[in-house]
């Protein structure tokens, strides 16, 4: 059976959490997640207030629009960082998902995990990998907790460590790293977003670019570009047919391996099968 952590992870958006007018926006603008962002976007004076905010918006039931809602917090090394998880710690209503960013080492995951399971959450965990320490321990952390889903690709942060170009080429062993480590992991791996909203061009070879090294969606820094990214990390018609006949053959046989077409298909495809049928069933 797939994974009940399986969806679509086509694309994401940030929005403020200081502003929750715009959160309905930003799950109407058709990315499959959607995050409240408490970190970067906020100025420091500003940090309470929109812990606040972005808080209220997870106390009432999420409607079923296949719309993945995660909550950035800040870095669990810096003072802001913990008084987000006291604070998630104290509300009966949780976000479904905490975005970790700046993740150095897997102690920060497992203490956030351990803290989620005194308190009874059953939130879920995406890490950013974006430090040189993260890359260095990606693997580690990509397995050190049950809760994590995906690894997500900062480029903005890791370019300044790297002391590089933020381009594809200085990054791609960076990106490599994150994708080898999610894929070890069984968990997906999420681009950074193109900053550059003039150049959709440019924005969607990065995306194939992207796609072709196994990353399984993209961010995106405006609702104009989630079109384009969805459309680059939707599987084609082809694909999906594909993985319906290899999920089907798979559970039928109940083994660890079918031929479909002559080919010899084992086990660890499903995984990448599930994820085609569940971008399929959001696409209706």
């Amino acid at each position: 059976m797939a994974d009940r952590n399986q969806r679509p992870r086509r694309s994401f958006i940030f929005t403020p959490g200081l502003r929750p007018d715009m959160y309905p926006k930003a799950l109407a603008s058709g990315a499959d997640i959607v995050c409240v962002e408490l970190e970067d976007g906020i100025a420091p004076k500003d940090k309470a207030e929109a812990r606040l905010k972005a808080l209220a918006l997870f106390e009432t039931t999420p409607a079923e629009d296949g719309v993945e809602r995660v909550l950035r917090i800040n870095s669990m090394r810096e003072r802001f960082g913990i008084e987000d998880v006291h604070a998630i710690l104290a509300t009966d209503t949780p976000p479904p998902a905490l975005m970790m960013p700046k993740v150095r080492t897997p102690d920060e995951v497992v203490l956030l995990d351990q803290l989620l399971g005194e308190r009874g959450h059953s939130t879920r965990l995406h890490v950013i990998i974006e430090t040189n320490a993260g890359l260095e321990a990606a693997a580690e952390i990509a397995r050190c907790s049950a809760r994590v889903d995906a690894l997500f690709f900062g480029g903005v942060d890791m370019a300044a460590e790297l002391r590089c170009r933020n381009a594809w080429e200085p990054l791609l062993y960076a990106r490599s790293r994150v994708v080898h480590a999610a894929a070890s992991a069984g968990l997906d791996a999420i681009d950074v977003p193109f900053l550059d909203l003039d150049d959709p061009d440019g924005m969607r070879v990065a995306a194939e670019q992207a796609r072709e090294l196994g990353f399984a969606g993209k961010g995106a820094v405006h609702p104009r570009q989630i079109a384009a990214l969805n459309a680059v990390f939707t599987p084609s018609e082809t694909e999906i047919a594909r993985a319906r006949r290899i999920v089907t053959a798979f559970e039928a046989a109940d083994t660890g391996l079918v031929v479909i077409d002559g080919k010899l298909i084992e086990k660890p495809v499903l995984r990448d099968m599930y994820r085609i049928l569940a971008i399929a069933d959001r696409m209706g």
